[in-house]
C-alpha cells in the first residue's frame, strides 16, 4: 500500500497492512482495552519470525519512527509521528501463540485476537475475569519470572477500577522485595501510571499494603504517624495523600470556573500532565520527619523541610532514572512549597515583593503558586477556612501576574552599562542588573538614563 494511503490509518490498521498475509496475533493490553470499549493506542503484536521488517514497513507507511526495544526477545516499536501511539512486535515464544499467553503475566492481558481477524483466543479465562473485574495471574511463576509485575498489578487496578484476585495479591507481597532487580526505568514508568491515574490514592494504598511502596518509595514510609503543629488535622503521611488528591482535583478543573480559568494553560504543561506536581504532592514534605523540632511551649516546627526536602526529591527520582527536567521541576515545587503562605501575611504586596517571588520561582512560578493552593487545601487544622480563602486571593493575584510576566528588553544592556559607569563586568554587574530589572517592575525607573542613573546609585 503507498505511504499516501496509509498515513491516516490507525496503528492497528498500519499493523495489518504490514503484517498481511502473515501468522500474527493482536496480544495483551490492546486485546483487553479493546474488550473494555478504550481507545487503543498502544498496540501490541505478536508474530511469527523476525518482527524487525514489519516494524520498519508500519514506520515508512505512518511517517514514523522504528527501533529495536531488546536485542534478547527481537521486540521492535513504531512510535507514531506525533508520539501519540506505539505499536509494539515481538517473537512468538517458542513460534506458538498458546505458549506465548501461558508465558504473559494476567488472565486480562493473555488474550489474542488473529490480526487479520478472527475468534478471540483465551485459554486463561480473561474475558470472564475481565467481566469480573479481577486481576488474576496467569500461573504461580508469573511473578517471579518478572518482578516488576507485582508493581503492573496494582497499576491494572488503579488504572482500570478493579480488583486484585486474593492468591494474586498474596503473590504480590511475597515477591515485592523482588522490585529492587528490576531496571529502574521500568520501575518509574509503571509507578509514573499508579501516580497519574484518577484513582492514585488508591494504588498508593495497595503499594503499601502488599510491600511495595517500601521498595519503590521507601522515604514515604517514615511520615506514618509524624504529628504536625495545630494547623495541620493529619499527619505527614495522610496530608501527603490529601496533596495528592488536591492535585488532581485541580487538575480536574473541580474549584470553580474562575480557578480553572487561571489554571488552565499551567495546568497544560508538559511536565505538569505527565505527573510533575503530583510528584512533587509525594516528595514536598519528605524530609518533615528529619528536621521535625519542638520549642519549648510544645509547638511543632520543621525548620529547612522544603530546602532539605528538595534534596531529597532530587535524589530519589535520579534514583529512579526520570529525566532532568521532571527532576529539576519537582525539586522547584518542593523548595518553594512554602513561599507563598508566608506572604499571604503581608497582604497587600507592593510590586517589589511580588517581583523577588517571581524571580525566586522562576521558571515554574504559576506551578508553583498551583501546587501552593492544593497544598493549601490539604491543611485544615486550626483557622483553616478563612486561611484557605486568603491564600487563594494572593494565588490568583499572583497567578495574573505570572501570566503577564512576559520577558522584556532591558532598559540597558549590561556591556553599556559597564561603559557607561566605568566598571568591568563581573558578579556586581550581575547584582545591578537584577536591582535595575526589579526597579523597573517596580516602576521607580521607566528610561535608559533613568536605569544609568540608578546604576551609579547602587555602586
Amino acid at each position: 500500500m503507498p505511504p499516501g494511503e496509509t498515513r491516516g490509518l490507525t496503528p492497528l490498521d498500519a499493523a495489518r497492512a504490514a503484517l498481511s498475509g502473515r501468522e500474527a496475533w493482536l496480544v495483551g493490553g490492546a486485546v483487553r482495552d479493546r474488550l473494555l470499549g478504550r481507545t487503543v493506542d498502544d498496540v501490541d503484536v505478536a508474530l511469527a519470525g523476525d518482527p524487525r521488517k514489519a516494524a520498519r514497513q508500519i514506520a515508512r507507511d505512518t511517517g514514523g519512527a522504528a527501533f529495536q526495544l531488546s536485542g534478547a526477545f527481537g521486540a521492535w516499536r513504531v512510535v507514531g509521528p506525533d508520539h501519540t501511539w506505539h505499536v509494539d512486535l515481538v517473537s512468538l515464544r517458542d513460534a506458538d501463540i498458546e505458549a506465548d499467553l501461558a508465558a504473559r503475566d494476567f488472565t486480562i492481558n493473555a488474550m489474542a485476537e488473529p490480526l487479520a481477524g478472527g475468534e478471540l483466543l483465551d485459554p486463561h479465562g480473561g474475558r470472564a475475569d475481565l467481566a469480573a473485574r479481577v486481576v488474576r495471574m496467569v500461573s504461580p511463576g508469573a511473578l517471579v519470572e518478572d518482578p516488576l509485575r507485582a508493581l503492573r498489578a496494582v497499576r491494572l487496578v488503579t488504572e482500570l477500577d478493579l480488583e486484585l484476585d486474593p492468591a494474586t495479591g498474596a503473590a504480590v507481597a511475597a515477591n515485592a522485595h523482588g522490585i529492587a532487580e528490576v531496571a529502574p526505568e521500568r520501575v518509574f514508568g509503571e509507578l509514573k501510571r499508579v501516580v497519574t491515574a484518577d484513582r492514585a490514592r488508591v494504588g498508593l494504598a495497595l503499594m503499601d499494603e502488599f510491600g511495595l511502596l517500601g521498595e519503590v518509595l521507601p522515604e514515604l514510609v517514615p511520615l506514618k504517624g509524624v504529628e504536625q503543629n495545630v494547623f495541620h488535622h493529619l499527619d505527614v503521611y495522610e496530608h501527603t495523600l490529601e496533596v495528592l488528591e488536591a492535585v488532581a482535583s485541580l487538575e480536574r478543573g473541580e474549584h470553580g470556573d474562575d480557578i480553572a480559568a487561571l489554571l488552565a494553560e499551567p495546568l497544560a504543561d508538559e511536565l505538569t500532565r505527565g505527573g510533575g506536581m503530583r510528584f512533587a504532592a509525594l516528595l514536598h514534605d519528605a524530609a518533615k520527619p528529619q528536621t521535625r523540632g519542638e520549642l519549648p511551649d510544645g509547638r511543632v516546627t520543621f525548620v529547612g523541610h522544603d530546602e532539605a526536602g528538595a534534596d531529597l526529591a532530587r535524589a530519589v527520582l535520579r534514583r529512579l532514572r526520570a529525566s532532568q527536567r521532571l527532576v529539576d521541576y519537582v525539586a522547584a515545587l518542593t523548595l518553594h512549597h512554602l513561599r507563598l503562605g508566608f506572604l499571604v501575611h503581608e497582604r497587600p504586596l507592593d510590586r517589589r515583593s511580588v517581583w523577588r517571588y517571581l524571580r525566586a520561582t522562576s521558571p515554574y512560578s504559576s506551578e508553583v503558586t498551583i501546587f501552593t493552593i492544593a497544598d493549601r487545601l490539604a491543611t485544615r487544622g486550626r483557622n483553616a477556612e478563612p486561611a484557605i480563602v486568603a491564600h487563594i486571593e494572593l494565588a490568583r493575584e499572583m497567578l495574573g501576574y505570572a501570566a503577564a510576566d512576559e520577558p522584556a528588553e532591558p532598559l540597558v544592556r549590561g556591556d553599556e552599562l559597564a561603559r557607561a559607569l566605568g566598571i568591568t563586568p563581573g558578579p556586581a554587574l550581575g547584582r545591578v542588573l537584577a536591582q535595575l530589572e526589579e526597579d523597573r517592575f517596580a516602576g521607580a525607573i521607566a528610561t535608559r538614563e533613568d536605569a544609568i542613573a540608578r546604576a551609579r546609585e547602587l555602586i
